[in-house]
């Protein structure tokens, strides 16, 4: 079985910055037919390794790039090879089904110089049924245009005109570009992107998620039950009120490692990370009667690693005993073994009953506006200067850390640049400082901070 690693993934697509609800095109193919060398082509930088060993390209790996002025997210696949045959057709359907559920059009490879292989005749079977655009792409046609008529054999896969190229050798790429560009949708679906908060309900199994979604709907639009595990995808409800627009992004839960053993359990784990990346707002739900468990903390871990604005729902708080001190001492419970979290605002609801679930809009909104909040460099030096003035900066040896000043460099999470005379200096203590202080200057409420320290010569 192949190791395909929904946290590997998941990392690749977060330290790369990714919004994952840009136009997608995905390579699909089987092992060293020039995937690879194609992707690193059109992304314009040696990302996927590329060796003539099949099976290099592991886990899933996405870089933007551009085409005649259309922005869309090129994704590079393992290659899909069956190890027997009493496995092929769940391997090649596992495969072929992330990389139909998550692009919009389908590059399929294939190596010219192997002709049309029957595993090629696999995949090509499962594509068609896909209803997706499909573009057959026909690798390691070095000597363009002088192809005879063995080209036409790959017209048995009933894919429409194959494509040759040499991807090595650079030839014939753009006209491959140029029909991703014809098959990509032309709509802006994102026009109304900077109105529409989407906000991913995330936690452990049976915890409420399809619940509270359901409750905010109004309707029965997901499916509940008490099984453990009952969604499988992510699904996006649209939904609309006098507080905003939001999408409600409900998720297969995530279970600790060792119990994801089937690989339609995996790539849900897999959906369920992509869906806290190309959301704007995760709820972490949390089980009253349980409490925070290791699991929760894992799964509160990916969201804020991912930098998104988080809430913190405790469900079921009907059926929890209470006496006058019970929420405080919660919510002290709860920051205790969530302290990285202690920035996140903590509700108490009942999916089941309605209990507060109205609350939960102002509170989405106010996250989302602070984790999208750009801070003038200005009124970012005056903070800084005034930071320093009440805690002066570490000695070490003798050396004194000198900040000479401070800039934003991005929003979602706000990323802050500090510049400095010497990097080593910089410990991580006064780090925490600077970021306290800012959070509680600027009110940055359910939202994580980065910081990063630069030489003034950089």
């Amino acid at each position: 079985m192949f190791d395909y690693s929904a946290k590997m993934l998941y990392n690749r697509a977060r330290k790369r910055g990714e919004k994952m609800g840009k136009r997608t095109v995905a390579i699909v193919g089987r092992p060293n037919v020039g995937k690879s060398t194609f992707f690193n082509y059109v992304v314009g930088k040696r990302i996927s390794i590329v060796e003539d060993t099949p099976g290099v390209t592991r886990d899933r790996i996405y870089a933007d790039t551009n085409w005649r002025g259309v922005d869309f997210t090129l994704i590079d696949t393992g290659g899909i090879e069956p190890e027997s045959d009493d496995i092929i057709t769940s391997q090649m359907r596992s495969q072929a089904d992330i990389a139909i559920s998550i692009a919009d059009v389908i590059l399929f490879v294939t190596d010219f110089r192997q002709g049309v292989t029957e595993a090629d005749k696999e995949i090509a079977l499962m594509l068609r049924k896909s209803k997706k655009p499909i573009i057959l792409v026909c690798n390691k046609c070095d000597k363009y245009g002088k192809t005879s008529d063995d080209i036409y054999e790959f017209y048995n896969l009933g894919l429409g005109d194959p494509y040759p190229i040499s991807a090595v050798n650079s030839i014939g790429i753009g006209d491959v570009l140029d029909a991703i560009y014809d098959e990509l949708p032309k709509s802006d679906e994102d026009e109304d992107e900077g109105t529409i908060i989407k906000v991913a309900i995330i936690g452990k199994p049976n915890v409420g998620k399809s619940s509270l979604v359901n409750k905010i709907l109004g309707e029965n639009r997901v499916i509940v039950s008490n099984i453990a595990g009952t969604t499988r995808d992510a699904i996006d409800s649209e939904f609309e009120n006098q507080f905003g627009k939001y999408v409600f992004i409900d998720t297969a839960g995530i279970r600790r490692k060792s119990k994801v053993t089937e690989n339609l359990e995996r790539y849900s784990v897999m959906r369920t990370l992509l869906a806290v990346e190309r959301a704007d707002v995760c709820i972490l739900m949390i089980d009253a009667n349980e409490g925070v468990t290791e699991q929760d903390a894992k799964i509160a871990g990916e969201a804020h690693e991912a930098g998104k604005g988080i809430i913190i729902a405790v469900n079921k708080w009907d059926e929890y005993e209470k006496d006058n001190n019970t929420v405080e001492k919660y919510k002290k419970e709860i920051y205790n073994k969530l302290s990285y979290l202690s920035y996140a605002p903590i509700i108490f609801i009942s999916a089941k009953t309605g209990q507060r679930v109205n609350k939960l809009y102002e509170l989405i909104n106010t996250v989302a506006d602070q984790n999208a909040m750009r801070v003038p460099t200005s009124v970012l030096n005056q903070v800084l200067n005034e930071a320093i003035s009440i805690v002066q900066p570490p000695t070490d040896k003798g050396k004194r850390l000198k900040i000479f000043y401070m800039t934003q460099a991005s929003t979602k999470p706000p990323t802050f640049v500090v510049f400095v005379n010497n990097k080593e200096l910089f410990h991580f203590s006064y780090e925490r400082y600077l970021i306290n202080q800012l959070r509680k200057e600027f009110i940055l409420t359910g939202t994580p901070i980065r910081m990063i320290v630069r030489e003034k010569k950089d």
